[in-house]
């Protein structure tokens, strides 16, 4: 399957973060970037429920094995 790349601001909707918190992630290892570009299947993507309209985010990407966050 082919990536499907899409750019820090729409990474940070689909997540329903702030575009920084995709920029560490990246810096972190958490997720690929290629070039500026996110894959979204590697992305947690936030949910919303229809009846109450409440967002629940999805888990971070995890760090890789030995890696601090920042």
């Amino acid at each position: 399957m082919p990536l499907t790349l899409i750019s820090a601001t729409d990474a940070a909707y689909y997540t329903g973060r702030p575009v920084g918190t995709i920029w560490r992630w990246a810096s972190e290892g958490r997720i690929t970037s290629h070039g500026g570009k996110y894959d979204w299947r590697e992305l947690p993507r936030k949910t919303v429920d229809e009846c109450t309209g409440k967002v629940h985010l999805g888990e971070p990407p995890p760090l890789s094995e030995g890696v601090r966050a920042a």
